[in-house]
């Protein structure tokens, strides 16, 4: 029987991240060749091996935390050594530290024993440069052999990668059989009483890596949160540390910044998570916003490519060096691939929604004739048949068979657990197109540019069209299908999907709190936050990637809705789920985790999660936006204040939230009350009346 190779498990590991560098070891600290541990670098794993040792030991692991941004620090114990007493009194304190191409490690030997210590301390290396496609799909790699070079020195070269190790003051042992797996060893002598410093750097020339490390710091700004429930504070600033560790550029732009999707499979450009990034960091000012903008409008399709996904006007999805291939599966993405049917109308929607956070007019003006191309896609191949509606099918037999953001090949089943065939036309994909057309018809007008007439026509076929098809009975009243099959019938399963369409404008106002009744049943709100499909369905399952699990950016985009609306009590229920969450995993959220019910404690890791991943820690300023109730149209001179906070959720009060590229303070008392500071002059601020919770309907609407 041929063995199965299985994606290696990760939610143990301890990750360090300063893109498109990541580090990846286990709880000690040691790095090892197996599963997906290892240093990566824009898709290729530089560094296999790094185990430390002393006199051929192991420290005992005793404890690691986070060390800055882009580092964490690790404590272990050498209790052969020193005192011959109960009390440890050598240790070993090790921090390894991301930095642009690389990354460092200093190893603090410190010694309380009143005796000399002597020892021999080594760290054994290895790299295989590996491509991350083949660390996912469970495959191996040979090491390469390593060359000495300069003192205390050795490197790596395949691909047109380069790799160097430097060891201060180590001797490199890298002969015969040592060629695979290098030592850098140090020898230490110790007087009673006394510590000294080790340090190695791990350096990487890749001219071919097609996203790079942007210089400086970030433009966004960093709020200053007090908040009653200090669960939020910690959870933004943690979650501030790991955005700032995900930025990205190409190398021929290094100006225009946007987030990579996560560590470690996708530290690059992702066209839907980098815009959904961007957009929930508006509250932080618009320069994300617009470099991410620019970078998918360079790359915006041109012509019609069935192999790429390429079609006039499209969105990139996903850029790598090289193509990406899982063999297990049978996908193969080419390294510039479109296979992604709602990018386009999420990069509408970051255009506009920066425009009224306060993106200049001088920075939309250069994308509207993107936005004209991006509606021309819209117009001419987002509907294939010409029913009206927006759908997808991945022609190539090897690219994606689900193109929204729930893309596993399982993902758009029925209520008794079948799964529909393509081409499929996706509820949340007709909310995006809904509000693009509406979006891009606000922005055609304000510019002076034809056109607005016909988009506000498309958006209102389009909601007629989606009333007529997509709302079906459930268990739990009316409620809009998961999507349409290749026939058009409603996939007719309860999932998070139908969160999307709040504030997209599709809904009535009659069917938008039926769907928040429907969100805040629980069998979608019972976990951790809001679960991905309901436990009454048939494929429901709490480890299933998307067909039961909670994702953090799924339930924040979904609260945050339900807030803007004014379905409190929904908001506030997924709003305390992702907050126990974030508590649970040290306030570094993952990118899903399982959905089981609240009565476990604590949430399941996913195994094979990204950790840190963008648009996850991104939920965290959306969470506060929620909690502030910040909502500006700077072109239309106003702001609404609409805050979540108050009785519940309790008092918050931030510094230096962007506004028109001002910094504006926000406080909102237990009564729920806001107050706002610093804003613009010629902005006029409108309160809405607290509380602001919307009623459900008494007795479920009929189905339309």
């Amino acid at each position: 029987m041929t063995e199965r190779l299985l994606q290696p498990l990760l939610h143990e590991l301890v990750g360090a991240v300063l893109a498109p560098t990541s580090a990846l070891g286990d709880a000690t600290g040691q790095i090892r060749p197996a599963g997906v541990q290892g240093v990566f670098h824009a898709d290729a794993r530089v560094l296999s091996r790094a185990v430390l040792r002393v006199d051929d030991r192991e420290p005992e692991g005793l404890s690691h935390g986070p060390d800055g941004a882009h580092g964490v620090r690790f404590v272990g114990l050498t209790r052969w050594l020193g005192d011959p007493t109960p009390d440890p009194t050598v240790r070993v304190d090790r921090r390894r530290r991301l930095v642009p191409g690389g990354l460092t490690e200093e190893i603090r030997i410190v010694s309380t024993a009143s005796v000399p210590v002597r020892a021999t301390v080594s760290v054994e290396l290895a790299c295989d440069l590996a491509p991350i496609e083949v660390v996912k799909s469970g495959g191996v790699a040979e090491p390469l052999a390593a060359k000495a070079g300069q003192p205390g020195q050795l490197t790596w070269a395949a691909d047109g990668i380069t790799v160097t190790v430097s060891g201060a003051d180590a001797e490199v042992v890298a002969d015969g059989d040592r060629a695979a797996t290098p030592r850098l060893t140090w020898p230490v002598e110790l007087p009673p009483r006394a510590s000294t410093v080790l340090r190695w750097r791990l350096a990487v020339e890749d001219p071919r890596a097609v996203v790079v490390c942007p210089p400086g710091e970030p433009t966004w700004s960093r709020p200053e949160l007090r908040a009653d429930d200090r669960r939020l504070v910690r959870l933004l600033d943690r979650s501030l540390d790991d955005l700032r560790g995900l930025r990205l550029a190409e190398p021929s732009a290094p100006q225009d910044v946007f987030l990579a999707a996560g560590v470690p499979w996708f530290l690059t450009l992702f066209g839907r998570d980098s815009l959904w990034a961007a957009r929930m960091l508006l509250p932080l000012g618009t320069d994300l916003a617009a470099g991410t903008l620019r970078v998918l409008a360079r790359r915006q399709g041109t012509r019609v490519d069935p192999a790429t996904g390429e079609a006039p006007g499209k969105i990139l999805h996903e850029l790598r060096r090289d193509e990406f291939a899982l063999p297990d599966n049978g996908l193969r993405l080419p390294p510039a691939y479109y296979g992604t049917v709602d990018a386009t109308m999420l990069w509408v929607n970051l255009l506009h929604d920066a425009w009224r956070w306060g993106l200049p007019a001088d920075q939309v003006a250069p994308l509207l004739p993107h936005l004209d191309a991006a509606l021309g896609w819209l117009a001419d191949h987002a509907d294939a048949d010409g029913d009206g509606l927006v759908e997808y099918v991945d022609t190539t037999g090897h690219g994606l068979a689900n193109q929204g953001w729930k893309d596993s090949g399982d993902a758009v089943r029925f209520r008794d657990g079948s799964l529909a065939a393509p081409p499929i036309v996706l509820a949340e994909v007709q909310g995006y197109a809904h509000e693009a057309a509406v979006n891009a018809a606000a922005l055609l007008d304000a510019f002076g540019r034809p056109g607005a007439d016909r988009w506000r026509e498309y958006a209102d076929r389009l909601a007629r069209r989606f009333r007529s098809a997509f709302w079906v009975d459930g268990p739990h009243g009316p409620q809009p299908a998961l999507a349409l099959d290749r026939d058009k019938r409603p996939v007719d399963s309860l999932t998070s999907n139908i969160g999307h369409l709040l504030g997209t404008g599709l809904l009535s106002g009659e069917e938008e709190a039926q769907v928040a009744r429907l969100l805040g049943t629980e069998a979608l709100a019972g976990g951790f936050g809001l679960r991905t499909m309901s436990t009454d369905d048939a494929g429901f399952s709490p480890l299933s990637y998307h067909c039961g699990s909670v994702w953090a950016h799924d339930t924040a985009i979904v609260l945050a809705g339900l807030a803007r609306a004014g379905f409190r009590d929904a908001a506030l229920g997924l709003a305390d789920g992702l907050l126990g969450a974030a508590e649970a995993f040290d306030y570094r959220l993952p990118e899903l985790y399982g959905g089981d019910d609240r009565s476990l404690g604590r949430p399941v890791p996913y195994p094979a999660a990204c950790r840190p991943q963008a648009w996850a820690a991104a939920g965290a300023v959306l969470l506060l936006q929620a909690a502030t109730g910040v909502y500006p149209d700077v072109p239309g001179g106003t702001v609404r204040l609409a805050p979540l906070a108050g009785p519940e959720l309790g008092a918050v009060a931030v510094d230096r939230l962007t506004v028109a590229g001002a910094p504006v303070g926000v406080a909102v008392d237990r009564t729920g009350h806001p107050t706002i500071t610093n804003l613009p002059a010629d902005l006029t601020v409108t309160t809405a009346q607290i509380p602001t919770q919307r009623p459900a309907p008494s007795a479920t609407p009929a189905r339309p």
